[in-house]
């Protein structure tokens, strides 16, 4: 019999493929799961699947709210869905989808719950397709603000990000082998009723789960 793993982890969890993943992989070490609302496009539609999927393994789940990046930073992802570009999901296409330093505040909040609660570490599912658009993704930025929570906290916070150089597909591979359904994941910038299927966020998704083997059972708004 393996020793039983302490629950002693903070999870960042957004509601998308890659967060829900790490939420079932890592589920014995996770005490709580924190998801931000910051005002963002999507935000309605994928919380709400952070929370059910907490709710399902039984881990306690809370909501921040973030307003002030909507009020006070610029990024498509906070402007409307026509603001959204289409197409591949790569830097020239995708770059005005920043939304600056959203991971380091993050996990700055997320440090902090975790040392008022107890905790040793906060977890997040940032993975290397992220490392050319968003900054606060690359192994450098982690390495540096998991160096600032252990120096920045008595209970030595980490950071721990086991996907940070692992592709999308190598995440659904990891879920697929769970028996996560996708389908219960959002991933569209747009945040309309359906999932576009056009934007970066949903041609990386389908282009992932077709790498993987997964039917994809995701309602598109383009099929």
């Amino acid at each position: 019999m393996g020793k039983k793993k302490m629950k002693d982890a903070v999870i960042i969890v957004s509601g998308g493929m890659d967060s829900i993943t790490l939420l079932y992989d890592k589920k014995e070490e996770i005490a709580l799961g924190v998801s931000f609302d910051y005002g963002s496009n999507h935000n309605t539609k994928e919380i709400p699947f952070a929370n059910m999927h907490c709710k399902r393994l039984g881990i306690p789940h809370i909501t921040i709210n973030l307003d002030f990046i909507h009020q006070y930073f610029k990024s498509s992802l906070l402007e409307g869905a026509q603001a959204i570009p289409e197409g591949n999901y790569d830097e020239d296409n995708m770059k005005s989808t920043v939304v600056p330093f959203r991971n380091g505040i993050m996990l700055s909040i997320a440090a902090g719950i975790a040392e008022s609660h107890g905790l040793k570490q906060v977890l997040i599912a940032n993975h290397n397709g992220d490392h050319t658009i968003y900054p606060d993704c690359r192994p450098e930025f982690i390495k540096a603000i998991d160096q600032a929570t252990v120096a920045g906290t008595f209970a030595h916070i980490r950071i721990t990000a086991p996907y940070t150089n692992i592709s999308k597909a190598d995440i659904a591979r990891i879920g697929k082998r769970l028996g996560i359904n996708y389908a219960e994941t959002w991933s569209c910038y747009k945040g309309g009723e359906k999932q576009c299927g056009k934007c970066g966020t949903c041609r990386e998704r389908k282009d992932a789960l077709k790498e993987a083997g997964i039917k994809d059972l995701t309602e598109y708004e383009d099929s």
